[in-house]
């Protein structure tokens, strides 16, 4: 148990350090508000069946391609990419999100909660990413798919029991009853992981020591399934739509286009096959090709807030800032509520260097970090334009909230004690700027 602590306090405190080493290797948080809103759609009846608070409860996508998800620091849910990618219903990730939602409400994160509380999210996928490249040098850190918790550093610092993974599974079954949502998604999603079964076994891998096997649990839970009341519900048209279209963007945006190609065919003249080429044109720098798929998708649903982002996102991308302008304006006249948007138009404003549209970005970005405090995206911006217009305090104080976030705490100090300097004494800034100095201390 010494070695475990000790493994943890070393890869929780060089977070910074594994922040990189995470970010070399490719791992890093996935920011997209049609993503984040659909999982958020599909968790907020599941959270509040297990009497969370669904304000309190954050989730995050991994830009990884294994299925994965963990709970990490308090009431904070990531799932991979590959977890939207590698299944084929919506009640498979209402599955897997009640699973992990058992772990939280089950309080089987005790030991590391309070350590990772106040870690930000990046710093957490940097910590167990960390871990898995310690593994690969032998220091003993296996890997695992599913099953709740940091999975990657399992081994490390969680050592998940088989008896919480069944409780988690028992739990997830009478959140999912409770939400309107068929059971029949947990074996499913067991089923998947028994496809995997033959390699895991090869590797060794953690899960196989830690979790009961696929086969176990399907045995486990059949029993409940079969007398579960919501057993045959069928899950509307609507959200098997919306989970399709974030399927292919994300297979679009995060996969080879070869593949993106054949598993969405030009004849693929539906929306969700225009949106997944559209991504993977994009990313093969074919300009002309990726807006005439968004025009298309434009044409069919002018006032959908994610087709003026995507055209807005190759337009600035290929440096046609001003048409970017004018597509994420767009977007946040159909969305104005969300803050990715809003940073979005807010960059591309900066970017056209223009002073008229200065105050403009600042104001987007400040009513953005208003929703989102913990985007570093917009506190980098909102930096620049703050010093752009000569406010100067301001823009130290924003360099220190994204210093803040990304762990860096040095610099965080360094810029907080330039803005308290510079912001009138007893302004709200000020004193914020005094918070962050205490906060990190020393």
């Amino acid at each position: 148990m010494k070695r475990i602590i000790a493994l943890f306090l070393v890869f929780f405190l060089f977070h910074a350090s594994n922040a990189r080493t995470a970010a070399a290797q490719g791992i890093s948080l996935i920011r997209d508000t049609e993503t984040e809103q659909f999982i958020r759609f599909i968790a907020e009846p599941i959270f509040a069946a297990a009497g969370l608070s669904t304000d309190f409860v954050e989730v995050h996508i991994v830009n990884d391609s294994t299925l994965n998800a963990f709970v990490g620091g308090g009431q904070r849910i990531f799932f991979n990419a590959g977890l939207l990618l590698k299944t084929s219903k919506p009640r498979q990730v209402s599955a897997i999100i009640a699973h992990e939602t058992g772990h939280i409400a089950g309080g089987h994160l005790l030991r590391t909660r309070d350590a990772l509380q106040a870690a930000t999210a990046q710093s957490i996928v940097a910590t167990i990413f960390g871990a898995a490249v310690m593994a690969a040098a032998g220091v003993g850190a296996g890997t695992a798919v599913f099953g709740g918790g940091a999975q990657v550093a399992q081994r490390s610092f969680l050592q998940y029991s088989r008896t919480q993974e069944s409780t988690a599974d028992q739990a997830a079954i009478g959140y999912l009853d409770s939400a309107g949502v068929s059971v029949r998604g947990l074996v499913e999603v067991f089923e998947i992981l028994g496809e995997r079964q033959p390699l895991l076994r090869s590797s060794e891998d953690a899960y196989l020591m830690s979790h009961p096997l696929p086969r176990e649990r399907i045995d486990a839970v059949q029993r409940r399934v079969a007398q579960a009341p919501n057993r045959d519900f069928e899950t509307d048209a609507a959200t098997i739509e919306a989970f399709n279209r974030v399927r292919a963007k994300l297979q679009g945006y995060l996969g080879k286009p070869r593949v993106t190609f054949r598993l969405y065919p030009e004849e693929d003249q539906t929306i969700v096959g225009l949106y997944a080429r559209a991504f993977a044109h994009h990313r093969l720098g074919e300009t002309k090709q990726a807006l005439a798929h968004a025009n298309v998708l434009l044409s069919r649903e002018p006032e959908n807030p994610y087709f003026h982002e995507l055209a807005a996102q190759v337009y600035y991308e290929n440096g046609r800032v001003n048409e970017a302008r004018l597509s994420y304006d767009a977007a946040i006249r159909y969305a104005p509520n969300e803050p990715l948007l809003r940073i979005g138009l807010a960059q591309a404003q900066i970017a056209l260097n223009d002073p008229a549209y200065i105050r403009e970005a600042i104001a987007h970005l400040e009513e953005a970090v208003r929703i989102d405090r913990n985007s570093s995206a917009a506190w980098r911006s909102l930096a620049i334009a703050y010093g752009r217009d000569g406010q100067f305090g301001r823009s130290s104080l924003a360099s220190a909230e994204r210093a803040l976030l990304s762990g860096r705490g040095d610099q965080a100090r360094t810029h907080a004690k330039r803005a308290e300097e510079q912001l009138p004494v007893g302004s709200p800034g000020a004193i914020r700027a005094g918070d962050i100095q205490n906060m990190i201390g020393g």
